[in-house]
């Protein structure tokens, strides 16, 4: 419980990173600020060896505020991987764009420290503030081309949605503290079992918080902000929301629900059966229909959203695992198939639509083999990462007896297949 630096070395070496960035950004000339981001990078690897100076530790740092074990290194090495991968793609795509901002790289280094906090918290609050680093990040990236609309109108969207349903997360926070007396995930669990018969304001406070999350991870019926943000913002920032933030909600939530709140595991697996459901169906089914890249991938995101949400439900340790494995998975998939728009949509992203990929494999082989493996691997077909993600989750919720929810998984799963192959085939 004692202060311990070790538990938040990567967090602080990104940021101090982020901070010597911004001051070095006045005495470097513009078209000169992308060379920023080696030093961003440099960060990333420092970052990477903080994580190994933590690993196979199990503690608890900062007054019960930031928990040390397994998962949380293992969610960290995931962010900052994803987070290289980002950063890579994104000098070449500001030097492409000419967008000489050298405050891009500070802010991406900001919003992976949200991501981390958010991963190791051992508090609703810490959660929360780890939430607000993020958001607060992804809502200036969303829309850092500030001379297109759409990426403007990204950026309000995603704003003022986000800060919406921020305040339902913050709702919720302060309903558990009424009712549990505490804001720390040990304490929470503590008084949850010391008085089984839960409160009216303990459930309340469950449902305004999985309104807040659901928001940040895109299950229904909270994904409508999805398909307009993903394709106003810029491709990297549509892979970081796709990937890190999907994933870094995600798991705040694997951790709340299953370490702090198992008790109440009736209650939310009755909510979340449904929203699974809801968000397999609309993500499948509102991707069929679309005619660019980007939104279509946006629609497969929510999709994937509601696989992971078949893990969660779950609730037992395949589950847990099912979901690690699938988010490591679908960010390779994901990463991959968004660096091949950006390199086919050319300056200003003016090739998006699906009909710009017609031949594309006969003009330029090695993109069309990668985008294929990239598609085929998304839409699960066996002998993928894509197929053992959904056979890790789908074994899990057999496991715990959810057939019918199963089932739909996979017929919804079958539908996702059209609109990938269409892609391939042109």
């Amino acid at each position: 419980m004692d202060i311990n630096y070790t538990a938040v070395l990567p967090e602080i070496i990104l940021s101090l990173v982020g901070i010597c960035i911004m001051l070095l950004i006045p005495f470097i000339p513009r078209q000169r600020q992308t060379h920023l981001g080696y030093l961003a990078l440099a960060g990333i690897v420092l970052a990477f060896f903080g994580v190994a100076l933590g690993w196979g530790q199990t503690d608890l740092a900062f007054f019960e505020m930031i928990f040390q074990d397994d998962f949380g290194q293992f969610c960290k090495i995931f962010f900052l991987f994803v987070t290289t991968v980002i950063l890579l793609v994104s000098m070449n795509y500001l030097e492409q764009e000419k967008l000489f901002q050298g405050e891009f790289f500070a802010l991406l280094l900001f919003a992976t420290v949200g991501m981390l906090f958010m991963a190791t918290s051992a508090d609703l609050i810490m959660t929360f503030v780890g939430l607000e680093v993020l958001s607060i990040s992804t809502y200036i990236l969303a829309g850092f081309k500030e001379r297109e609309r759409k990426s403007s109108e990204a950026a309000w969207k995603y704003f003022l949605l986000g800060a919406f349903s921020t305040a339902f997360l913050l709702y919720g926070i302060a309903f558990v503290y009424g009712a549990t007396g505490s804001t720390q995930y040990l304490q929470i669990t503590e008084a949850i079992q010391a008085s089984p018969d839960y409160s009216l304001i303990l459930l309340v406070g469950l449902g305004l918080m999985l309104v807040g999350f659901g928001f940040k991870v895109a299950f229904a019926p909270f994904h409508a902000w999805t398909p307009d943000v993903y394709e106003g913002a810029p491709i990297p920032i549509t892979a970081l929301l796709a990937v890190a933030s999907k994933g870094a909600a995600f798991l705040a939530l694997v951790r709340i629900l299953n370490q702090v709140l198992p008790d109440l595991s009736q209650q939310w697996q009755a909510i979340l059966w449904p929203s699974a459901v809801l968000t397999m169906a609309i993500g499948n089914i509102a991707a069929l229909t679309q005619s660019n890249i980007k939104r279509m991938l946006a629609y497969s995101s929510i999709a994937h959203a509601g696989y992971l949400l078949v893990g969660l439900t779950a609730h037992n340790y395949l589950g847990t695992q099912g979901i690690l494995f699938y988010l490591v998975a679908y960010a390779l998939m994901t990463l991959g198939a968004l660096a091949v728009v950006q390199i086919v949509g050319c300056r200003e992203e003016q090739h998006t639509s699906i009909e710009d990929y017609n031949g594309l494999g006969y003009r330029y082989p090695f993109l069309g083999i990668a985008l294929s493996v990239f598609l085929i691997s998304l839409a699960g077909i066996p002998a993928t990462a894509g197929f053992m993600g959904k056979l890790f989750v789908f074994s899990a919720a057999v496991q715990s007896q959810m057939y019918g929810l199963v089932v739909i998984a996979l017929v919804t799963s079958a539908i996702g297949i059209y609109y990938y192959l269409r892609v391939i085939v042109s």
